[in-house]
């Protein structure tokens, strides 16, 4: 994406801030403003159209009038707020500039005063290249533009200020993913010898016991897990059903997807694997080596460079994935981006994905970020298969997590 470009010193530096605007943030906001070689960011919200803007603004509740928040590259932050609804801004620092609007006119006046004659960057993203990032309006931006501003992406800024994780929220994933692993090895072993027994299991029952255990240790999740056999696999986005029940049987392939973190907004472990009920066929051993290398190219790619110190692009390891599946006759049935930000917020994040399929990824891989790697094949009507990890980003390292994830295709 062409946008605000950031520096590789700073952008480590942040892995163990706040990621919100604070009196003690602003200097680490100005400087990577100054380094982009912009003159401020402007943050737009309106009913809760951005949450970027919300969270680094630390807006308390929905804003049901426009707001603005401009951050210089030098001097005082403004926010710019309706008469009515002051309450959201209670964390604004009393020493910066609070303007206060009613009309669509003195809105339109206030925000020429600031930005009018200046490169701002927003969250906006040129003909729609990654939406996680393209939150603001057209009509906004026709607004903007009207100021006498030039607009530029923030892409680069959300990855620095909004994605990374800290230390310690690193150290929160690494835990819940443990836990991840073993609850998904379990179900597996679960499902193998209940296929072999008079009461096999149902894809829904199976659901309903992984979540009991993570309950029992202490895990959320916001819905799922996908638990998927045969042909519904095929489904990337398939969740069983007591309506239509469908049994784990002896020579099915099993697919868990599942994901959980901390309660009180943990950060998210999100993982998937495979299985076979009994030996599996030939063809099915094919599909789950391509996917499990097309992984593992990804996977070798990010920590290659990261340990040399090279910049990487989201997109460049989506292409490296692709390709194994690509090679193996499959591409045809990969047919989603290889990975997704999981941010410091959010498990399908606003930082970098592992995407130029879907969408064009552009933004760098900077230390402090997360994303999944989990790369599939899906025939429809016939099989699914998918491998999933979980990687994040410290200085000069790549961390791939569960410690012990799936390398051949577990037979139960």
């Amino acid at each position: 994406m062409n946008g605000v470009p950031t520096g590789g010193r700073s952008t480590a530096r942040l892995a163990s801030s706040s990621g919100v605007l604070t009196p003690e943030s602003l200097p680490e906001f100005q400087r990577a403003l100054r380094e982009a070689g912009v003159d401020g960011w402007l943050l737009y919200d309106f009913r809760g159209l951005n949450p970027i803007a919300g969270n680094l603004l630390r807006l308390e509740g929905m804003a049901t009038r426009r707001v603005f928040g401009f951050v210089p590259a030098r001097g005082t932050p403004v926010a710019i707020t309706h008469a009515i609804e002051q309450s959201p801004w209670r964390h604004w620092p009393s020493a910066w500039t609070r303007e206060i609007y009613s009309s669509w006119r003195s809105l339109e006046t206030l925000v020429a005063k600031y930005v009018g004659g200046k490169r701002v960057a927003m969250e906006y993203s040129p003909g729609d290249a990654v939406p996680y990032v393209d939150r603001i309006p057209a009509g906004v931006l026709d607004l903007v533009r009207a100021a006498g501003a030039t607009v530029v992406s923030s892409g680069e800024l959300v990855t620095r200020f909004y994605a990374l994780w800290t230390p310690e929220q690193s150290r929160e994933h690494d835990r819940a993913a443990e836990i991840v692993a073993q609850v998904a090895r379990d179900a597996q072993r679960l499902a193998g010898e209940r296929a072999h027994s008079p009461q096999p299991m149902a894809e829904h029952e199976l659901m309903g016991w992984i979540l009991d255990r993570f309950h029992a240790a202490g895990l959320d999740t916001d819905h799922g897990p996908d638990v998927a056999v045969g042909a519904n696999a095929a489904n990337p986005h398939y969740e069983p059903s007591a309506a239509a029940p469908r049994l784990i049987k002896e020579g099915d392939i099993l697919l868990i997807d599942l994901w959980a973190r901390a309660k009180h907004d943990g950060i998210w472990a999100d993982q998937t694997w495979m299985a076979s009920v009994g030996a599996p066929s030939d063809e099915s051993l094919k599909i789950w080596n391509a996917v499990r290398d097309a992984r593992d190219a990804a996977i070798s790619l990010v920590t290659s460079k990261v340990a040399a110190g090279q910049p990487l692009r989201g997109g460049e390891v989506d292409d490296a994935a692709r390709a194994v599946i690509e090679q193996r006759g499959f591409g045809q049935y990969f047919t989603h981006r290889t990975g997704h930000s999981i941010d410091s917020r959010d498990l399908h994040g606003s930082g970098p994905h592992l995407d130029n399929l879907e969408s064009r990824e552009e933004r760098q891989l900077v230390t402090g970020v997360a994303f999944s790697i989990e790369p599939g094949i899906y025939i429809p009507g016939k099989v699914g298969m998918r491998s999933e990890v979980n990687v994040h980003l410290t200085a000069g390292q790549a961390v791939v997590t569960p410690r012990e994830y799936q390398r051949e295709l577990t037979v139960v």
